[in-house]
C-alpha cells in the first residue's frame, strides 16, 4: 500500500470533501490550485479554452475581482442590447447585378451603356425569346447593382429589404420594377433572390430651359424584396460560452457590463459567469439547464452606465460640430477677428487739352480698402458642456470660426479631449 505524504493526503481529503470543486470554472480548465496548507488559492477562470497565462506556473490564470469594481458612477444608462452584440450574431453582405424595367424613358441609353443591352439579350434568351440582329432602342431599362444585408439566424423563406442603385446613365428609377436578381455572398454562393417594384424617394423634372432634381432618383429600395434561399449555418444553441462585443470599445463600460452580469447571475444562479477580456470583449459562461437564447434574453435588458471618451468631431465640409458631454477646456483667452479686403476697379477717362493732338484715353484706377473690426479678447473656460457652448456662442462667430477656435485650443494643449476631423 502506497503511503501519502501529509500534504498530498490533505489535498486528497479536500478534493473528496468538495466534489463540486471547479464547477464554476470554464470547460477545459484544470481544478483550482491548492496551497501547501490545503486551501484553494484565489485564482479564477482563464479565457475560453483553459489556457493559463502569466509566469507563475499552472496557478496563474486570468483573474477578475470577487466584488464589484470601484469605478465612479459616470455615463448614460443603457441596456446591454443597445451597447453590445453577440459575436456569433453577425450580418453578411449580399450583392447582385440586375435590371430595372418599366421606366418612362429615364433608363440607360444603350449606346453609352452596352452592358445593359447585353443583359437584355441574355434575359430574353433565358426566357426563350431569340433576339434580333438590330440594336435595341428602348430607354425603359436600367442596369442596377442590388445590395442587401443577410441577418443572423435567418431561415430559408424569410424576406429582407434590398437597395437598388443605377450603374449606367439612367436619370431616374421611379416607377421601375426589379427583375429577378440572384444575390451572392463573398463565397460566391447564392443566398437570396430579389424582385419587386422599386421605391424611389427623389424625383427629377426637366423642361426645355430648366431642370429640377430633388433627392437621389437613381437609387431606391425594394421593401421585403428578397427571399432567402440558403441559410447560414449557425450552432448558437450548442454554445456554452457567449462572447459579447461592445459597439464602442471602452474599458470602463466592459467592466461595468461584467459587474452587472455577475451581480445578476449571482442572485439568479449563485455564481459569477462573466469576465472582461479586453476593452471590447466580455466572455460569459452559460449556466446549465438553460438555453443560450433564454439566458441572453435575461442579460440583454440589464441596465449599465455606458462610458465614452471625451471627443470633439468636426466636419469641415458641412460645418458640423459635435461636442461630447465630457469635453473639458482649461481657462484660455481667445481673440477672434476677421480681416476684410475690398478691391474696387474704377477706371478714369482722361481728355486731351484743347487744340492739342492728344487722344482720349482710359487710365486704370484701383482702390484697395482693408478693414478689420475690433476683435475683443474673450476668456473661455469649459468645466462642463453647457458652459463651453455658452462661451463659444458668446464669441459671436460662425461655425467655421468655431472650428478654427477649437483647433487652436487643441494646439495650445487646453482641450482635454480628442479632436476628430472629418
Amino acid at each position: 500500500m502506497n503511503r501519502l505524504r501529509p500534504t498530498a493526503f490533505l489535498l486528497a481529503l479536500t478534493l473528496a470533501a468538495s466534489p463540486a470543486a471547479g464547477a464554476d470554472y470554464f470547460e477545459g480548465t484544470p481544478p483550482p490550485p491548492v496551497s501547501a496548507e490545503g486551501a484553494y488559492i484565489d485564482r479564477f477562470p482563464p479565457p475560453v479554452g483553459g489556457v493559463p497565462i502569466g509566469q507563475e506556473g499552472a496557478g496563474a490564470y486570468a483573474k477578475f475581482p470577487e466584488a464589484k469594481s470601484t469605478l465612479p458612477k459616470h455615463g448614460s444608462a443603457a441596456r446591454i442590447k443597445d451597447i453590445a452584440q453577440l459575436q456569433s450574431a453577425r450580418d453578411n453582405q449580399l450583392v447582385g447585378y440586375g435590371l430595372v424595367i418599366g421606366l418612362q424613358g429615364s433608363g440607360d441609353s444603350l449606346r453609352n451603356a452596352p452592358f445593359t443591352e447585353q443583359s437584355i439579350r441574355a434575359m430574353l434568351e433565358n426566357l426563350g425569346i431569340a433576339g434580333e440582329g438590330g440594336r435595341a432602342r428602348a430607354r425603359n431599362v436600367a442596369a442596377v447593382i442590388v445590395t442587401a444585408n443577410l441577418p443572423a439566424f435567418v431561415k430559408s423563406g424569410s424576406r429582407i429589404d434590398v437597395s437598388v442603385a443605377s450603374m449606367g446613365d439612367a436619370t431616374s428609377l421611379a416607377g421601375g420594377t426589379l427583375v429577378m436578381t440572384p444575390l451572392k455572398a463573398a463565397d460566391g454562393e447564392i443566398y437570396a433572390v430579389a424582385q419587386g417594384p422599386v421605391s424611389v424617394s427623389g424625383f427629377t423634372a426637366e423642361g426645355q430651359a430648366e431642370s429640377l432634381t430633388q433627392g437621389v432618383p437613381t437609387a431606391g429600395r425594394v421593401p421585403n424584396g428578397a427571399i432567402i434561399e440558403r441559410e447560414v449555418e449557425a450552432s448558437f444553441a450548442a454554445q456554452s460560452n457567449l462572447v459579447l462585443q461592445l459597439r464602442n470599445a471602452d474599458f470602463s463600460t466592459a467592466v461595468r457590463v461584467t459587474d452587472a452580469v455577475n451581480a445578476y447571475a449571482g442572485e439568479r444562479y449563485g455564481k459569477r459567469v462573466a469576465f472582461e477580456q479586453d476593452s471590447r470583449t466580455i466572455v460569459i459562461k452559460k449556466p446549465d439547464n438553460i438555453s443560450p437564447a433564454r439566458f441572453f434574453a435575461e442579460l440583454e435588458n440589464l441596465v449599465v452606465a455606458a462610458d465614452a471618451p471625451a471627443r470633439v468631431v468636426v466636419d469641415e465640409r458641412t460645418g458640423t460640430i459635435v461636442i461630447g458631454n465630457d469635453v473639458r477646456i482649461s481657462r484660455v483667452a481667445i481673440s477672434h477677428g476677421t480681416l476684410t479686403v475690398r478691391i474696387t476697379e474704377a477706371p478714369m477717362v482722361v481728355q486731351p487739352e484743347p487744340f492739342s493732338d492728344g487722344e482720349t484715353a482710359v487710365e486704370p484706377y484701383t482702390e484697395i480698402d482693408a478693414m478689420q473690426p475690433d476683435a475683443n479678447v474673450a476668456v473661455l473656460d469649459g468645466p462642463d458642456l453647457q458652459t463651453l457652448v455658452s462661451g463659444l456662442n458668446s464669441l459671436g462667430v460662425k461655425p467655421d470660426g468655431i472650428i478654427a477656435i477649437l483647433q487652436g485650443i487643441k494646439s495650445a494643449g487646453a482641450m482635454q479631449a480628442d479632436l476628430v476631423l472629418q
